[in-house]
């Protein structure tokens, strides 16, 4: 194969990627999103929605754990639960996988295009027994695909993932606690 075909056939790879995913639903753009015809209506507080100068480009659903590990307290002879990161399996409303979720937190595309988002604001689940619904700020992307442009995130639809009830002793330092839980993520990038 020439050198010069390899960007080509990703892109044309990747293309196809993106057709089909817009085929169902779950890449959403802007025509569609401005219509509503398939995106989904989710009512957030105002500081969890993305800059205005964004739109929605993708919904995943995540399948996975919240990892949590016994640690020592910030006091003395204490023990806490200790958030370690997500282990999540991403796909969109038709099961399709669409890449995973772990710590940094990152998601990973099966391109190989890759977000590391930081925690920009979160607000209580309607559960308690879910984690917190979260919007996030992506603060570095890597790769050429579907990951590539995205800006924000929103973590909402929570289950689960809470950190264990009972509380962790001395003896069960660095013991780890896998809590299952699903979240939808919507991914937003810069409106054209």
């Amino acid at each position: 194969m020439i050198k010069s075909q390899v960007p080509f056939l990703i892109y044309r790879c990747l293309a196809l990627v993106i057709a089909s995913t817009v085929a169902a639903g779950t890449l959403v753009p802007a025509s569609a999103r401005a219509s509503g015809a398939s995106a989904r209506a989710v009512d957030v507080p105002a500081t969890l929605r993305p800059p205005a100068s964004q739109e929605l480009m993708l919904e995943l659903l995540a399948k996975g754990v919240q990892v949590y590990e016994c640690a020592s307290s910030s006091e003395a002879y204490r023990f806490e639960w200790k958030f370690k990161g997500p282990e999540a399996d991403l796909s969109d409303r038709a099961g399709r996988p669409m890449g995973t979720h772990y710590g940094g937190p990152t998601w990973e595309a099966p391109d190989g295009s890759k977000i590391v988002a930081e925690v920009r604001a979160r607000a209580n689940a309607t559960d308690p027994a879910a984690i917190p619904l979260l919007l996030l700020n992506v603060k570095a992307n890597s790769g050429n695909g579907v990951f590539s442009n995205v800006r924000s995130i929103q973590r909402l639809e929570t289950v689960g993932g809470i950190a264990p009830a009972e509380p962790c002793t001395a003896q069960e330092v660095t013991r780890v606690a896998r809590v299952p839980y699903t979240a939808t993520y919507y991914l937003y990038v810069e409106r054209p």
